[in-house]
């Protein structure tokens, strides 16, 4: 079996080098060395930990690196994880730490590698680390001492002000969990619940959704609660969508950019045996995951298929759906917690291009809504350009549509006060979940 720090180097390596996706590498590397669960839990913390601290692991390095430029991507990745564990984790003592660092250099590269290794690591011992809290100048003490691209936390700034965009990086350097959404139409949080701890998974009622667990301890999919359909893997703020649309019974809806399917299958549950739900996407293999969704929790008013959502037009008459989610393809800042490097991978002109699209998706949905029917437009991002701006062009371009005012009445209610009309903008730190962005629109 590899060492858990020479896997957390090679997954943090891939990430940096491929932009690859932290939770799917985390996943296949689990898989391919056969972690127990206790390594499974050092291997995560150390690969989210140090992608997530990035920033503020380079500052303090950068005070015991002569040239950087000419170190290895690898040296620094080690250098990396092993400053990470020394600052943040306290289970491990230094010593074991650097000398399981000096052991990894020496079967990687050659004598110098570790001997340099050993140098910086013992260094930052001796000499102590510099505090980013001291730099002067707000974003950028924000993106060194939070570990946030400076760009970003200007944005932040200009949008929200600096006290919301501080928590805001406190809360996405927090660990994530995972929380799920029971079938309130087949059983109850609190049955779930004692189901669950028979299989050794401990839960707790969510914090904004009143269908919504929060898992403590042990694994959630490997359980027949889980297999047998009473629950779906969904962050709380997702759960807002479907009560969003207002559904009722016999509805027909559309699901323009589906997969993997949580929200189809919400909608489906609360459709109730009635109606009926196209769900599209532009991937056949995500496809596949709405289908197999669908399948484990016995939804048959699901019908899933591959289609770009701007083409709707020429697979659905006009007028012909009661409701539609646009929930869009968007940059993601809103789930940094879960996917730490979405900050490093993406770059400021990716919210332009990305905006082009969702306004594309937007407005091919414009004329498959019945008059009276609400079209709802969400993101998993906090970005004003992505959210607020996207809808109100649609709105400029399409005076048929107003914002539905109602919308605060189908949601919790510790919601209210975030909702602004039609609108609702979630920040991660007001109830630790995802940041998320919904608007309801209605066909006059």
């Amino acid at each position: 079996m590899a060492n858990v720090r020479e896997a957390a180097l090679d997954v943090i390596e891939k990430i940096n080098k491929n932009q690859a996706y932290s939770n799917l590498l985390l996943n296949e590397t689990i898989k391919k060395h056969q972690l127990s669960r206790k390594d499974t839990g050092l291997l995560t913390e150390i690969v989210y930990g140090t992608i997530q601290r990035k920033q503020t692991l380079d500052f303090y390095l950068d005070d015991f690196l002569a040239n950087r430029k000419r170190i290895q991507t690898w040296v620094i990745s080690l250098l990396q994880l092993s400053l990470y564990q020394m600052i943040y984790l306290d289970r491990v003592p230094d010593r074991a730490i650097i000398h399981e660092a000096v052991e990894i250099a020496k079967k990687r590269g050659h004598k110098g590698v570790s001997g340099m290794v050993n140098g910086v690591l013992r260094n930052t011992q001796r000499k102590g680390l510099r505090n980013p809290e001291e730099i002067e100048d707000v974003a950028e003490r924000i993106s060194i001492a939070k570990s946030h691209p400076l760009w970003l936390v200007k944005r932040w700034i200009d949008q929200l002000g600096v006290e919301a965009t501080e928590a805001m990086c406190d809360e996405n350097l927090l660990a994530p969990y995972v929380t799920a959404r029971v079938n309130v139409s087949k059983t109850s949080i609190d049955q779930v619940m004692i189901d669950l701890e028979k299989e050794g998974v401990q839960a707790v009622p969510g914090s904004l959704s009143e269908d919504a667990i929060k898992v403590l301890e042990g694994k959630l999919l490997e359980t027949s609660v889980y297999k047998r359909g009473d629950l779906t893997i969904q962050d709380e703020s997702s759960m807002l969508v479907a009560r969003a649309l207002g559904i009722e019974p016999g509805q027909k809806v559309l699901d323009a950019c589906a997969a993997p399917g949580g929200k189809s299958t919400h909608i489906a549950e609360r459709l109730n045996g009635s109606g009926h739900v196209n769900s599209l996407d532009l991937h056949a293999h995500k496809v596949k995951l709405i289908k197999k969704q669908a399948q484990r929790l016995n939804l048959r008013a699901i019908e899933a298929e591959t289609l770009d959502s701007r083409n709707v037009a020429e697979r659905f008459k006009a007028k012909s759906f009661d409701r539609i989610l646009v929930d869009a393809p968007c940059t993601g800042f809103g789930v940094l917690r879960r996917k730490p490097d979405i900050k490093w991978s993406k770059q400021e002109e990716d919210i332009n291009r990305i905006t082009s699209v969702q306004k594309g998706i937007l407005e091919a949905q414009a004329s498959l809504v019945k008059p009276g029917g609400k079209l709802v437009y969400s993101t998993c991002t906090i970005e004003e350009a992505e959210n607020q701006e996207v809808v109100k062009q649609f709105l400029a371009d399409h005076p048929e549509f107003q914002l539905d005012e109602t919308l605060s009445n189908r949601l919790p209610d510790k919601v209210a006060e975030y909702c602004d009309g039609g609108e609702l903008q979630l920040l991660p730190h007001y109830f630790g979940t995802d940041g998320f962005y919904i608007a309801c629109l209605v066909k006059k």
